[in-house]
């Protein structure tokens, strides 16, 4: 019989995590399965993005666990390295250096982390600047393009580094109106070729059609999860239905 954790690259277990008085996450558990995508939806400050960050450990649970390809994750900083090298993560703000190249951007982790050699880095960041759609970019510095195309650049560069999971932490949000939908296509693209994600996101389109599991959370619980026709559609929380009536129908 597998062990549980084989069938499941992500596991939370009752995680905790306070900042001071503040508690951000209360008693948080899930598990996405290798392949899918689970998308996070809730008002601001109801612990979404803290709970991405856990996920990788770019903050420490203040108590529980979180499992990432059958291994506990701990504090220790090479077991860190390890495993958030499989790990690519996407933030709100582009976090791209303003004085390289996006060729450079995506080259420089292959080369320090990875080892690989220059030109065959250039060769992969080439290969997935075309996958996200501007490989015409590549000699520009980020001043010099769109937010949507910083944005994809940004997700180019965490794919160049053949992650086993991807986590997006509101990634449109810093968009104008008319560069949302350029990310989100790419975004919808991953989930087709079934790269495992999790996504917190405000775009609820995107939520219904690109999600396996919906997961609603407030004051940093997890109210409900369900597919997205369960949860849009037929919601069993009175908060989910109250979130849902005034986020739908503005």
């Amino acid at each position: 019989m597998a062990n549980l954790t084989d069938e499941k690259l992500v596991e939370v277990k009752s995680i905790n995590k306070w900042f001071g008085d503040l508690q951000a996450l209360d008693d948080v558990s899930l598990d996405v399965q290798s392949g899918k995508v689970m998308v996070i939806i809730g008002p601001s400050g109801s612990g979404k993005s803290t709970l991405l960050r856990c996920i990788n450990y770019l903050e420490t649970p203040t108590n529980g666990q979180v499992w990432f390809n059958g291994e506990r994750l701990t504090s220790d900083q090479r077991e860190l390295n390890r495993h958030r090298a499989e790990i690519g993560m996407v933030f709100q703000s582009f976090n791209l250096y303003a004085h390289l190249t996006i060729l450079e951007n995506i080259t420089l982790a292959l080369k320090v982390v990875k080892k690989i050699k220059q030109k065959d880095a250039e060769s992969i960041a080439i290969e997935q600047l075309k996958k996200v759609g501007i490989a015409d970019k590549a000699d520009k510095l980020p001043s010099q393009i769109s937010g949507g195309q910083q944005q994809r650049a940004a997700i180019a560069r965490a794919l160049a580094m053949r992650p086993k999971l991807m986590l997006f932490d509101e990634p449109t949000s810093a968009l104008d109106p008319e560069m949302i939908k350029e990310v989100l296509d790419v975004m919808m693209m991953l989930a087709k070729e079934g790269i495992t994600m999790i996504i917190v996101t405000h775009e609820m389109g995107f939520a219904r059609a690109a999600a396996d599991e919906v997961i609603f959370m407030d004051n940093g619980r997890i109210v409900e999860k369900n597919t997205p026709d369960g949860l849009f559609n037929q919601p069993t929380s009175d908060r989910t239905k109250l979130f849902l009536s005034q986020i739908l129908h503005k």
